[in-house]
Formats: C-alpha cells, sequence, structure tokens
C-alpha cells in the first residue's frame, strides 16, 4: 500500500486498516517527511559523541547553556487530569492489559510500546486499535478460554501512551527507501485518531518520551508536537509530555530539556533501569568505569541517590512533576513470607522516594498499587509536592558520575545471562513484558544485563574469587545456563537457541551494540509473516 509518499508493506486489513486511514497515514508521511532527516542525524551525533566519550571525555553541564540553567522560568502548568499522578500503572498495549490498567486504581497508565513491548507489526497494530478504543470509552475483551467479559469501569486511569524512542525504526513503513522513525509513527496515529476524542472527555493526548540524550532531541520532539498540533488542528499545549531521565547525558540537561518543551512537557521521570543501563555503555570502554553486580547497585548508591534528587530540585523549580521509578515486583502468591519480603522492598523504595520530594511513582503490578499509595498519601497528603523546592540539594558532575563500589560474582554472572537469555527468548518470541524470578521485566534488564558481561570481558574484570572473566569462561557459564533453561519452562522457550546465538554475539563481538533491541527485531522480522500489502 503507498499512500502519501509511504509504502506500508505490514499487513492492512481488518482494524489495522482502520487505523491506517488515507488520512492518518498521509499525516504520518507529513511529520516524517518534515522531520526524518533531522532525527537520523540527531543518531549520528550520539555515535560522534560516544567516540569522544571512548576517547577520554566526560559529559559535564554545558557552558553553552548556563543561562538556561541560571534563569527564572516555569513550564506550562499541567492539566487537571495531571495534577495528581501518585502512581501510575504501566504495561504494554495488549487489550486485555489495557483495561485492566485502567481499573486498576491506579491514577495514570502508561501504555507502552517501547521496552515492554516487542515490535511485531501485529502488536504495534493492535495496540493502535486498542488505545484508540480505550480513549473512545469502547473497549471491550472477551477471553475465548473462558467467556469472562473485562470492560471499563466508571472510574478509569488517566492514560498515558510511550512511543518508541528516536533510534528505532518501523521497518514495515517506509519514505524514499527508508523505514520511517517507530516514534514519530507510534505519536501520530495515536493523536490523530484520539486527541479530540479525549478533549471531548475532559483529558487530553498525553505521552511519555524514552531515551532522550541530549535538549536538541527534546527540541525535535517539541517542534514534531507544534507541527503536529498545527496539521490537526489542536491549540498549542493541548499535548502533554513527560519525558524519561534515562540516559546520563541527559542528567545533565535537565533544565534544558525543560526549557526546550516548555509549552508541552510537564514533568520528568526517573528511568533508573535503563539509566543504569546507558551508564554502563556509555562508560563500557573505559576501565575505571566497571560496574560491580548489578544486585548491588540500588538507589542507594551515590551516583543515582544523586541523579533522583537533582531531578526533583530541577522539576520543582520550573514547576514540573518529578516521578519516581518503577517497583516491577509481582506479588508472590504461593510464599507469605518471600511475599511480605517484597512488598517490604517497594515500601521502602516508595518511602524514601516519597520523603525526597518526588510526586509520584510507577509500579508494575496492580497488586503494588495499595503498598505505593498508602506511602504517598500519608507522606503527601495534597496532589503532589512542587512545593518542595529542594534547596538542600547540590549536584556536581563528580557526583554524577560516581562509580559505585562492589565485587563482581560469579552469581552476578550467572544472573546476567539467565535473565538476559530468557527475558530475549521472550522478547524474540513476540512478548516484550516477561515475569522472570517475581519481577516484571522489560528490556532494560537484558540491556543491563549483556552490556555488564561486555564490559566485564572487555577488561578482563576479576570475580570475587580473583578468576577472570574473559571469552572461555563465558563460555562455559552460557552453555550450562543455556543447559538449565533448556530443562525447564518458560515464556518464549521455543527462541532459546536464537536468544542465545544473539546473546553471545552481544556479549563477545568487539564492538558494543547500541540497543540490543535493534539486532533482535531483524530476527522478529525474519519469523514475521508478510502482510497484504
Amino acid at each position: 500500500m503507498d499512500i502519501g509518499g509511504l509504502t506500508v508493506i505490514g499487513q492492512t486489513s481488518g482494524e489495522a486498516a482502520d487505523i491506517l486511514s488515507e488520512a492518518a497515514l498521509t499525516f504520518v508521511a507529513a511529520v516524517e517527511e518534515k522531520f526524518g532527516a533531522r532525527r537520523r542525524e540527531l543518531m549520528v551525533a550520539r555515535t560522534a559523541f560516544q567516540k569522544r566519550l571512548d576517547a577520554g571525555h566526560l559529559p559535564d553541564f554545558l557552558l553553552e547553556t548556563a543561562d538556561i540553567r541560571a534563569s527564572e522560568w516555569h513550564v506550562r502548568p499541567a492539566p487537571a487530569p495531571l495534577l495528581d499522578r501518585r502512581v501510575e500503572i504501566t504495561g504494554p498495549a495488549d487489550r486485555k492489559m489495557v483495561i485492566n490498567a485502567l481499573n486498576s486504581g491506579a491514577n495514570c497508565f502508561m501504555a507502552d510500546f517501547e521496552d515492554s513491548s516487542t515490535p511485531t507489526w501485529a502488536n504495534m497494530m493492535a495496540g493502535q486499535v486498542n488505545l484508540r478504543d480505550a480513549a473512545h470509552g469502547i473497549i471491550s475483551y472477551t477471553n475465548p478460554a473462558n467467556g469472562k467479559r473485562y470492560e471499563l469501569g466508571e472510574e478509569t486511569a488517566t492514560l498515558i501512551v510511550r512511543p518508541r524512542g528516536l533510534h528505532m525504526e518501523e521497518k514495515h513503513v517506509r519514505m524514499g527507501g527508508k523505514p520511517v522513525s517507530a516514534g514519530f509513527f507510534d505519536f501520530a496515529l495515536f493523536l490523530f485518531h484520539s486527541a479530540k476524542e479525549q478533549l471531548s472527555r475532559g483529558v487530553g493526548p498525553y505521552f511519555y518520551l524514552p531515551k532522550l540524550e541530549h535538549h536538541l532531541e527534546a527540541r525535535l520532539w517539541e517542534d514534531v508536537i507544534a507541527f503536529s498540533e498545527d496539521y490537526i488542528r489542536l491549540e498549542r499545549g493541548t499535548v502533554r509530555v513527560t519525558v524519561l531521565i534515562e540516559t546520563i547525558t541527559a542528567a545533565f540537561q535537565m533544565d534544558e530539556i525543560l526549557y526546550e518543551l516548555r509549552d508541552h512537557i510537564v514533568g520528568l521521570n526517573c528511568g533508573r533501569w535503563d539509566y543504569i543501563f546507558n551508564f554502563i555503555k556509555r562508560f563500557a570502554r573505559r576501565p575505571d568505569f566497571v560496574l560491580p553486580d548489578r544486585a548491588q547497585v540500588g538507589m542507594d548508591k551515590h551516583f543515582l541517590s544523586s541523579y533522583s534528587q537533582l531531578l526533583i530540585k530541577t522539576c520543582h523549580r520550573r514547576g514540573a512533576h518529578a516521578m519516581g521509578g518503577m517497583a516491577a515486583q509481582i506479588p508472590i502468591k504461593n510464599d507469605a513470607a518471600a511475599n511480605e519480603a517484597a512488598i517490604a522492598k517497594v515500601r521502602a523504595d516508595k518511602e524514601r522516594e516519597a520523603k525526597n520530594g518526588h510526586d509520584g511513582t510507577w509500579v508494575a503490578h496492580p497488586g503494588l498499587i495499595p503498598t505505593a499509595r498508602s506511602v504517598f498519601d500519608s507522606v503527601m497528603p495534597g496532589p503532589n509536592q512542587l512545593f518542595n523546592l529542594r534547596d538542600d540539594v547540590t549536584v556536581r558532575a563528580t557526583d554524577l558520575l560516581a562509580v559505585p563500589e562492589g565485587v563482581i560474582t560469579e552469581e552476578g554472572v550467572r544472573s546476567n545471562i539467565s535473565v538476559g537469555l530468557m527475558y530475549l527468548s521472550a522478547w524474540i518470541d513476540g512478548m516484550g513484558c516477561v515475569p522472570i524470578h517475581n519481577l516484571m521485566e522489560d528490556a532494560a534488564t537484558a540491556e543491563i544485563s549483556r552490556t555488564q558481561l561486555w564490559q566485564w570481558r572487555t577488561h578482563g574484570a576479576r570475580l570475587d574469587d580473583d578468576r577472570v572473566i574473559d571469552d572461555a569462561y563465558l563460555d562455559e557459564i552460557t552453555d550450562e545456563e543455556v543447559a538449565k533453561l533448556k530443562a525447564r519452562e518458560f515464556v518464549g522457550n521455543a527462541r532459546l537457541e536464537d536468544a542465545a546465538a544473539l546473546f553471545r554475539c552481544m556479549v563477545m563481538d568487539d564492538e558494543l551494540e547500541e540497543f540490543l533491541t535493534r539486532p533482535a527485531y531483524e530476527l522478529v522480522l525474519e519469523y514475521e509473516p508478510r502482510g497484504d500489502a
């Protein structure tokens, strides 16, 4: 199918045809034509900056934007539906999950096209259908196995949509022979089909923007949003966004990101798991930045605590919300003691966030909502803590770059391999939100796992028993972990061989791949049936 300069090679029949209407695709084409080349240039700039880091450069607060940080200004005030965001639940745009999340009692639901969704064409199209129906209040689902019906309740969470990151491309849709930006594609289709309906219901089109690395990337999104508002004839500031601070360079540019998006942004979020991944990745080639077992890298570590508190201070100074991070725990039904210990960890984490001044937090499972809500209710009786300016906080570059101390253990190596393989197997099989060891994991899990292993192997890091982590050792342990996984059932186990082959390459190649999901996407495309276009 060819419309507006776009060539669509994915299936375009059924409900996908409604989403991929001529008018909608013409809008997608207009966005891609105007901003696609600029996005690609910014991705080249990321590569160039990585080379500077590899040569010894360290990020810092930018001299050229010092006046933005020093001057007084505020972002546009948040709309009423986003004033109280004390508990947000996240998950992929699966139809049943969307209904359950909207009915969960959380303040907001972030429907995710990114790290918790494998970008199969079927997943992306079904997600657009589901979110359009949710925005119009007509979504329902009947379980074919037992006939149970799911519908929206009278009160639902506020819907927020996370499109894919700027680094991802949608290879089922091309313009001029090049794949279109996956993020622009996700954003434009949802906005086109749902914005005006949402406004008629007293809410609006709200988005989370992931994995920004520079304020010029925020400027790109600002221009995309403003262009889109004009195209669809929405008032300026109708679209509202929250930016996830998931990269070390973005941590140095929080003021600038808020400033670039000041007509549309309502807050920043501590995307801490991707932040750890990015920290490892950006400094992976430096022996002085080798991190210990990821189990030892918690929010109590100085570099993470500094990042979290700087985010709160920066946001509140500018009138923006400061959202806390994810609690990935899943309630453990058959072990009361283990469940109590898990809930205690969640409570302690949320108490830290609330007392530090965060305005809300994330959970991965509805069972965690009461715990998170009770903590924020006790600390934050009002809708938010924008009044808490945290003038006591001073964060320097050295604070954000402080490498945590700790050890590397064989248990840590095995965990990275096993969990990475389980997640990647499921992702290749089409599921990006995966329960593993009583945690709901997304792509950040596999990203941390493989980048840590790559870093340890590259620098010949030593275990706590003085053994060296080299190719022979990693091959041996990987073989053992693959054998263990072959003997058990887990989500996506049919793709274990593919996952193991890809994972070994990502860990043992001389070059470190930017994102595991890019080569994994190529595997998904190989298995995917061709469409009807």
